[in-house]
This record gives structure tokens, C-alpha cells and sequence, in this order.
């Protein structure tokens, strides 16, 4: 009994070390960036017309909004000299959380093309 134990305690000593070195080496996810997520939103839209989840009122009101964000980030950056601020990229990052959670309410509201 006490050999099954020492052996069952030097297994999860060893699978201890083990999932520790992986955590270790596995890289952090880095946020996406605001062009990625712009690029994903389009493509999100897409495949809801697509797939006719999106009606095309959905759609241009998506879009108009998708459109005042990018015209926001443009502004910002022209004002900037080519950069956000890290309060503006706070900004556009809420701008892009409510557009996102919008574009999956529309989708998964039942309205079809």
C-alpha cells in the first residue's frame, strides 16, 4: 500500500511539473487587434447576410455604425499623427464590444431575409 501511494504521490508531483513548464512556455494570447476586429465584424456581418440570419435593414444599420467607428478611428488618428490614445483606443475598443454585441443580437433575433 505505501509503494501505491509514494507511486501515485511521484505521478502528481511529475504532472505538476509538467502542466507548470507548459503554462510557462505557452505564449499570452495578445488582444486583437483594432483593424482585426474590424476585419471580423465585417466578417461576422457577411455571413449573417449570408446565411439570410441578417435582414437589410439589420444590415445597414450595421453597417452605418461600423462606418461611424472606422470614421472616428481615422479622425482620431489624423488628430494624433497617426496613433490613438490610450483613452481613444479604450474608446473605439467599447464602440467595437457594443457594435459586436449587436451584431449578435441581430443574428440570433429570429428576423430573416
Amino acid at each position: 500500500m505505501h509503494k501505491l501511494l509514494t507511486g501515485i504521490a511521484i505521478c502528481g508531483v511529475f504532472l505538476a511539473a509538467t502542466v507548470s513548464a507548459a503554462s510557462a512556455t505557452t505564449p499570452a494570447k495578445k488582444p486583437a487587434t483594432i483593424a482585426q476586429r474590424k476585419e471580423n465584424q465585417q466578417d461576422r456581418i457577411a455571413q449573417g447576410v449570408k446565411s439570410g440570419q441578417l435582414t437589410a435593414g439589420e444590415t445597414a444599420k450595421l453597417e452605418t455604425k461600423e462606418a461611424a467607428v472606422n470614421k472616428e478611428t481615422r479622425t482620431d488618428r489624423a488628430a494624433n499623427g497617426g496613433k490613438l490614445t490610450p483613452i481613444e483606443k479604450a474608446q473605439v475598443n467599447h464602440q467595437q464590444n457594443k457594435l459586436s454585441k449587436q451584431i449578435y443580437a441581430d443574428k440570433h433575433n429570429g428576423a430573416t431575409q
